[in-house]
């Protein structure tokens, strides 16, 4: 079975789910709780309490821990409880750190002997047979490639967790000598939101109430807050725009397609700058995970595996 999944800094998405990038270990089984992953001899849940950013994902275990809940999920979802599936891994990397993180990446989802956890008390056995690595960002429109063909050169501007990934497409094909990475994404502007408005107001926020004032949701938030984070937005998104230009990113000059789910959430400030002169927003937070289906669908299919 073959298995995208897109590890965010914020969120976990794959093709059908989409959950918060946070783990709690437990060294004895945790009472009422619905998931519960035992790995080895520990247990593990889920945690609205997103992992610290980590540039490499690779250092511990926790990553894998979190890709065995999107693996469960999905098989559990497809129908699958036999107890051993065979796994074809999709997943990307930022594609500034793609040349130099691909292998390590790959190897570290690999393993000698099948892997054996138990989910929801329900023992799971899988072999990962490939694990295929994409650059994140180009995935997210590569079903829609096609369409970009026409134009000589598209800047896709991904906006996430923690960094904002962008990469130049030339008739339609990444061009991987000119990509950039900036720790410029959602969390770094979170985080300043919570510290102001926790010394100016003793409220605490978190990334959930921020995004729903972004997204113009109930909130029993008092205005001036509000204010404030609407005008840490325009200006997280002026910022993003002005390195940009500094990167020679001249959107003025040359289309964009900005993804992610920080793409959503500034969307009106974008859109609404002179900086931009002509850009396209994909809103499905689930389509860097959605394009490397794809691509290891053409990859399993070209090695007869499909």
């Amino acid at each position: 079975m073959l298995i995208a999944i897109d590890h965010g800094n914020y969120a976990i998405k794959t093709p059908h789910f989409s959950f918060v990038a946070g783990l709690t270990e437990h060294t004895t089984l945790p009472p009422m709780e619905d998931e519960v992953l035992k790995y080895g001899s520990t247990f593990w849940t889920l945690s609205g309490n997103r992992i610290p950013y980590m540039r490499d994902k690779t250092n511990d275990e926790r990553y894998f821990v979190l890709t065995l809940f999107a693996i469960a999920r999905e098989l559990e979802l497809a129908g699958c409880d036999d107890g051993f599936e065979q796994v074809d891994l999709a997943v990307g990397l930022p594609p500034e750190h793609f040349g130099i993180l691909r292998t390590k990446f790959a190897q570290y989802f690999k393993r000698d002997e099948p892997v054996t956890f138990l989910f929801k008390s329900k023992r799971c056995k899988i072999v990962i047979r490939n694990v295929f690595v994409y650059p994140q960002a180009y995935a997210a429109i590569a079903p829609e490639a096609a369409k970009l063909i026409s134009s000589v050169r598209t800047f896709v501007v991904d906006i996430g967790g923690y960094t904002t990934d962008v990469l130049l497409l030339r008739n339609g094909k990444p061009d991987l000598q000119f990509c950039r990475s900036l720790e410029m994404g959602v969390i770094t502007m979170n985080n300043d939101i919570i510290r102001k408005v926790s010394s100016q107001y003793d409220l605490t926020l978190n990334d959930e109430l921020i995004a729903a004032v972004l997204m113009g949701q109930n909130t029993i938030l008092p205005e001036e807050v509000k204010d404030i984070i609407r005008h840490a937005a325009r200006q997280h998104a002026n910022d993003i725009l002005n390195k940009l230009r500094e990167l020679q990113v001249d959107l003025r000059s040359n289309p964009a397609v900005f993804i992610g789910g920080g793409s959503i959430l500034f969307q009106e400030y974008l859109s609404s700058s002179r900086q931009v002169m002509q850009a396209e927003f994909n809103p499905d937070s689930k389509a860097n995970a959605n394009g490397y289906l794809m691509l290891a669908n053409v990859q399993l299919a070209a090695k007869g595996q499909g």
